[in-house]
């Protein structure tokens, strides 16, 4: 039989990153192409304790449906944490739990967009982000990501060039793939373009609790005043990504809307896993845990970038980030992005080719993504010791 596809999926193409990382299933291959925690910052102990305690407990209710809008002590949890760690939810704010934060792209989209409609979105971006947003059949523009975040100017310049703009996509903590951190005079700015020209931020925030160096930056969904942004939050990075947890905070009526679009897609969040998570955040000390695991990425980004610093310096511009997980290094004009890439698959070292992330077709850069949460300690210096000998074999 001949299958004929929807137009929504058609046009979508295999990510960049998941071919790649097929690369990884051979133990040899070091995964600087991946994104996943190191496997020392989950809390194993505590959550086998908490497991046992909600199936002796509440084994009902963590069997049971629960209700779309997610386990009523957890949003109320979550959203005291939030208020008094990071400003964030005023009176016009409801919250709605997830399953993971990709969930809340897809829910976004579904809400606002009809076919066409655009999304301004920070290029480079997170390809699985931009792949939901074109699964919608929107039209995406891009806005280059600088050292200190997206350029201000030529946001307000698509924002005046294209028609039906629903919202501003970005991730101003520590950017995937670039790891820029969006300053506070340009958080103000975006905040003010959008309620100038009248759309929506979306305001992702996966990997705010990972900082490293430096101090926090206010959340854009902390000036909001006027019901402009939604924040979306997940437990992906701090406690585990398997437990596809994440969370919006947004105006009510956008999140009945989400709420209605979630139940079309997946009635509610596990109720275990939003058990769990309540649990976790309620008799734990959570907030050393996430100590810990910034001490963890701290000394695995140094250790990166400070072999960069002494042995690449010649050979990848980029600027060291204070946070997350990622690092985007720039290669020099003479030397092809997807060769390079191609030697290092031969010297068993999986790295991203930047322009999987880029937003509009024909985008190019000469960046490659680098993590370094995924391979232990050893694999990363084994790993720049391969990218400097795919350096010199340029030379």
């Amino acid at each position: 039989m001949e299958y004929v596809f929807s137009d929504r999926i058609s046009s979508l193409k295999p990510s960049a990153i998941r071919e790649i990382l097929k690369a990884t299933s051979d133990p040899s291959v070091i995964p600087f192409a991946a994104g996943n925690p190191d496997v020392a910052a989950f809390p194993i102990d505590e959550v086998r304790k908490i497991s046992e305690k909600i199936f002796r407990d509440s084994p009902v209710t963590a069997l049971q449906y629960g209700i779309t809008e997610g386990y009523t002590p957890l949003r109320e949890t979550v959203r005291k944490h939030i208020k008094e760690t990071k400003n964030i939810g005023r009176d016009f704010d409801d919250i709605i739990i997830t399953s993971g934060a990709t969930q809340i792209m897809d829910l976004m989209t579904k809400v606002f967009c009809n076919f066409g409609d655009t999304v301004i979105c920070e290029s480079p971006s997170f390809i699985g982000s931009l792949n939901c947003f074109r699964s919608y059949g929107c039209t995406l523009k891009g806005v280059p990501v600088e050292a200190d975040g997206m350029n201000t100017e030529i946001l307000e310049k698509q924002l005046k060039e294209n028609n039906n703009v629903k919202f501003i996509y970005t991730i101003p903590n520590f950017q995937n793939p670039s790891g820029a951190t969006m300053s506070y005079e340009k958080r103000k700015q975006v905040y003010s373009l959008a309620k100038k020209y009248g759309v929506l931020i979306l305001e992702d925030n996966p990997y705010g609790d990972l900082r490293v160096a430096g101090e926090d930056v206010p959340n854009i969904k902390s000036m909001d005043e006027d019901g402009i942004v939604v924040y979306a939050g997940s437990f992906s990075k701090i406690l585990a990504p398997g437990i596809r947890a994440g969370y919006v905070i947004a105006p009510a009526e956008i999140i009945s809307k989400m709420t209605v679009g979630k139940q079309a897609a997946d009635t509610h969040s596990t109720m275990f896993t939003q058990l769990l998570v309540n649990e976790w955040m309620n008799t734990t000390d959570f907030m050393g845990h996430i100590e810990k695991i910034r001490e963890i990425y701290r000394r695995k980004l140094n250790l990166m970038c400070d072999y960069i610093d002494e042995n690449l310096s010649d050979f990848f511009s980029y600027v060291r980030p204070e946070g997350g997980l990622f690092v985007w290094c720039e290669l020099p004009e003479s030397v092809e992005m997807p060769d390079f890439v191609s030697r290092c698959i031969e010297n068993k070292l999986a790295v991203v080719p930047g322009t999987a992330f880029m937003v509009e077709p024909g985008e190019t850069t000469n960046c490659i993504r680098l993590n370094f949460s995924t391979p232990s300690d050893e694999k990363i210096t084994e790993g720049m010791e391969i990218l400097k000998k795919v350096k010199e074999s340029y030379v």
